[in-house]
């Protein structure tokens, strides 16, 4: 029983040692899972302890993103661009996060959207320079590193600007109907120059170099910009001193994905916005207006010394990395440019060139295209002094399009001239109509077209041609200043564009002159229309009257007969020199053809004096003047050869006729055209009268109806235009290139010096017609000259031939011509009465020494029978009869010696002497031959 107590007892205690150890397990238990939630709880919290930082970090990020954001809307872009090299940072620290990747994504996004802003922003700059706004765009890419990429840029913006303005501008002058020009937007440049009219040339050629003009202008600001010159402590803005207060390294240097993602979006940015749409830069003022009130730190927490160090940044600016970053930049980009100038300028050249290449640029008028000449001659000075070289290429252009217009300007004077000489009556014109007409751009002695006087500035209220001439004279040494000198006196095509007395004047909707503008406006080249405007009649007095009188001579031939212009006639007789004007000899010799010729020929002087480039066509333009002239003149009232009833001929042209001759028909092939029927050939059978009716038209005419005294007319016209033309030779020599000097000679020698020969030739002529006598030639040769026996009694021809010469003389007489050229064709009369007698007597096939005696008694009886129709000696004139006479008796071995020695007679007629002689002394067959030989 005690076992089973004890054992009962030990159970007892074995139950309580249990039932504690069970408690104890039990509050163990708590206290373990206690401690566990305890730990689980530390955990927790150090997790999200460890959390904070990365949750700051992108708070920091997200607040980063806001303000580059927000600085990008401002227009701070350095200050975003600073702003963004520590937010690509934190990105960087923060990579592997999702939410990180998903911000990378969306900077990408804003840097190419913050890329085309700031782009936009440069190329306002590019179109009209503003210093505040290419600060910016400096700094900018200062800090992203890509200063190469600024300066490539900014030439391909300018690049673009010129193709885009330029077509801009042509298309809002020819299309000026809103719908019109949408529908016709796809054309390219070179169609909208072949659809300009002849109207709106001349402004779609101003506006063009105007604005061309002004893209060289923001050109050259941007490159000559230098900081030294600037005052750079007043010039930094406020968002540039906060920049300074950050650090060197997020001021120096930006980080390399900055770079590469600016690069990327570099080249979305270089198409900003088409020709069809410009931006007006505002942007670029109200930079100025947000920088002051943007001051943004560097970290997320103000420094409490800010404004302290504000001012002293701005006061010590020049000694701040930040400055010579920028300067730097500013260097590099100016280098580029100076490099690259030669390129826009080529551009801009091939531009006007393609404008240039349009049909109406050369069928314009003189006087509008003497003022396009006189802009692009200004505008290829600017442009040498702006790029620095000489613009070989475009000056050839210019010259190839005065060359074309030269072709179609002569073309309608040559018509002009031919049309006048067929309608020509040739009477001369009353002295009272030509008295005040003169010729001094041909002869020299004028007023100058062009003044050669300097002036300081340029009035946009003198006159155009004032304008550019002294534009041209006041810029000849603008090449050695630069082109700071255009730009000082300001545009000259945006003047003449506002000046009132260009063609065409656009006016803005207040009424004010298109171009003009204040310096806050961006100019406005091609969104106003344009309207014709009234030519300026104004009349100028004191020294610019003569200039007024010369211009007007120059333009008289386009003013329309029609036209409600007042005529020169009208004006104010002002006092001229003496030798601008003809002389009562002149006045007297003027008519209706030559008066045309020399008013021509006179424009083509004054236009080598404008158009030097092309001086030496239109020299030769005058020459195919005179040479239709000649030809014409030649054509009518000469003749080639006379004939003696088909049988012969003794006068034939003169070496130089023939040279002459010649030379016109290689010339001017072009413009002389063989006429269906020759008056010359209607003149050689018919009688010319001494008179003709006043209104006779040479094309519809009878054969007779130009008489004695028009024929006279003709030579003394001709004979006047050659005076007038050896008066001018000096002037003419003066104004053309040493180089072309032959060009002058050849002219004056094979067709001006060959005027008197022409008269004689014509004068000849006359006397022919006049003198009908062909047919004695056969009468003379048909008389019986191998006589046995000498009578007293000469033959019937020398009566009749003496009835001739007073019928000749007696015509002459009622003619109504001046004595002298009655003298002078009498002259005439008497050497073709001695030219039909040896014809007559070289046709004797027999004849004895008696027919010879009885030959020279005719010669005798014919000599005192003209003595009594003419007062001068009449024996020298028929010496050369006698002289043929007297030939007969030579010795056979004189004969080729005395031919030799008389080049008078014609190898015919020498021939018919040795014939005559050796059938009539026997000659030996041989010897005949051998003398015939020798004399061929």
């Amino acid at each position: 029983m005690n076992l089973v107590r004890e054992l009962e007892k030990d159970l007892r205690i074995a139950n309580i040692i249990c039932m504690n150890g069970r408690r104890h397990l039990t509050s163990s238990m708590n206290e373990v899972s206690r401690d566990l939630i305890v730990n689980s709880y530390s955990k927790e919290k150090q997790a999200l302890l460890d959390l904070l930082p990365i949750l700051a970090e992108l708070q920091r990020a997200l607040d980063m993103q806001s303000t580059l954001e927000s600085l990008a809307e401002e227009g701070n872009y350095c200050k975003a661009f600073q702003v963004l090299s520590e937010f690509l940072q934190l990105l960087d620290s923060l990579s592997e996060l999702s939410a990180i990747q998903e911000m990378t994504r969306g900077v990408e996004v804003w840097l190419g959207k913050t890329l085309q802003k700031l782009d936009a922003l440069l190329l306002g700059v590019c179109q009209e320079f503003k210093e505040d706004s290419y600060i910016t765009v400096i700094d900018a890419y200062a800090l992203i590193g890509d200063v190469t990429g600024l300066a490539e840029k900014i030439q391909s913006f300018y690049m673009q600007e010129v193709i885009s303005e330029t077509h801009s501008v042509l298309k809002a002058v020819v299309y000026e109907d809103e719908e019109e020009s949408l529908q016709n937007s796809r054309l390219t440049y070179s169609d909208l120059c072949l659809q300009i009219s002849e109207s709106k040339f001349r402004l779609c050629l101003l506006r063009t170099l105007a604005v061309l003009f002004e893209l060289m202008h923001s050109y050259h600001e941007i490159m000559e910009f230098q900081l030294d010159r600037q005052d750079a402590a007043g010039q930094t803005s406020n968002k540039n001193n906060d920049d300074v207060s950050c650090s060197l390294g997020g001021a120096g240097e930006v980080d390399a994905d900055v770079r590469i993602r600016s690069i990327s979006f570099s080249s979305s940015g270089d198409e900003i916005h088409g020709s069809s749409s410009r931006e007006e830069s505002e942007t670029a003022s109200s930079l100025v207006e947000t920088s002051n009130s943007t001051a943004l730190p560097c970290t997320d927490s103000h420094d409490p010394d800010y404004d302290a160090r504000k001012e002293d940044n701005a006061a010590s600016s020049i000694e701040s990395p930040w400055y010579h970053l920028r300067k730097e930049a500013t260097e590099f980009v100016s280098q580029t440019l100076q490099r690259g100038r030669k390129n826009l300028w080529h551009l801009t050249t091939s531009r006007v060139s393609v404008l240039l290449s349009a049909d109406a640029a050369c069928t314009t008028s003189i006087h509008q295209f003497l003022k396009n000449y006189e802009d692009l001659s200004v505008f290829i000075l600017a442009g040498e002094a702006f790029c620095g070289i000489e613009a070989v290429e475009f000056r050839q252009k210019l010259k190839v399009v005065c060359e074309n217009y030269f072709i179609a300007f002569h073309r309608q004077n040559i018509h002009a001239l031919k049309m006048v000489l067929e309608r020509e009556t040739w009477l001369k014109l009353p002295p009272d109509t030509v008295q005040m007409i003169s010729f001094s751009g041909l002869v020299g002695d004028g007023a100058p077209l062009i003044s050669m006087s300097n002036h300081k500035s340029i009035n946009p209220s003198a006159t155009d041609t004032d304008k550019s001439v002294n534009l041209v004279h006041s810029h000849n040494s603008s090449r050695k200043s630069g082109f700071s000198c255009w730009i000082q006196n300001g545009n000259p095509f945006l003047q003449k564009l506002s000046s009132p007395r260009e063609g065409h004047c656009s006016s803005q909707s207040n009424g004010s002159p298109y171009g003009e503008h204040d310096g806050n406006s961006k100019r406005n080249f091609y969104g106003d229309k344009v309207l014709p405007g009234k030519n300026d009649s104004t009349q100028m007095n004191g020294a610019n009257s003569i200039s007024d009188d010369e211009n007007e001579d120059l333009l008289a031939d386009f003013i329309d007969e029609d036209s409600q212009l007042p005529s020169r006639s009208s004006k104010p007789n002002h006092p001229r020199r003496k030798s601008l004007h003809c002389n009562d000899e002149e006045n007297t010799a003027q008519t209706g053809s030559s008066l045309s010729l020399l008013r021509s020929m006179d424009k083509y002087a004054r236009l080598m004096q404008k158009l030097e480039v092309v001086n030496v066509e239109f020299f030769k333009g005058i020459c195919q003047l005179f040479e239709i002239f000649f030809n014409f003149v030649f054509e009518t009232f000469g003749q080639h050869n006379t004939v003696f009833n088909g049988k012969g001929s003794t006068d034939s042209l003169n070496y130089r006729l023939r040279t002459a001759s010649s030379k016109i028909t290689q010339d001017c092939d072009q413009w002389i055209k063989p006429p269906s029927s020759s008056p010359t050939s209607a003149f050689v059978h018919s009688e010319v009268t001494p008179a003709s009716p006043p209104s006779t038209n040479l094309g519809n005419s009878a054969p007779t109806s130009l008489g004695l005294k028009e024929r006279c007319v003709a030579v003394d016209t001709i004979s006047l235009v050659a005076r007038i033309l050896n008066r001018s030779k000096a002037h003419l020599q003066s104004m053309l290139l040493q180089s072309k000097a032959t060009v002058l000679e050849d002219f004056y020698q094979h067709l001006v010096d060959v005027v008197p020969d022409l008269a004689e030739h014509i004068h000849r002529t006359t006397a022919r017609q006049l003198l009908h006598i062909n047919g004695y030639v056969e009468r003379v040769a048909n008389c019986r000259w191998d006589v046995k026996e000498l009578g007293l009694e000469h033959n019937g021809y020398v009566d009749l031939l003496l009835g001739e010469f007073k019928h000749y003389k007696t015509r002459l007489a009622h003619g109504g011509i001046r004595q002298e050229i009655q003298d002078l064709l009498l002259e005439y009369g008497l050497e073709i009465v001695a030219e039909t007698l040896v014809e007559g007597l070289s046709r004797v096939k027999r004849c004895s020494d008696e027919g010879r005696a009885l030959m020279s008694l005719d010669l005798q009886v014919l000599i005192n029978g003209l003595h009594h129709f003419v007062s001068m000696n009449v024996k020298p004139k028929l010496q050369m009869v006698e002289t043929f006479i007297k030939a007969y008796y030579l010795p056979e071995t004189e004969f080729v010696h005395w031919a030799r020695a008389h080049p008078e007679y014609t190898k015919s007629q020498i021939i018919g002497l040795i014939h005559l002689v050796a059938t009539m002394k026997s000659w030996k067959r041989k010897t005949r031959l051998e003398v015939l030989e020798k004399i061929e």
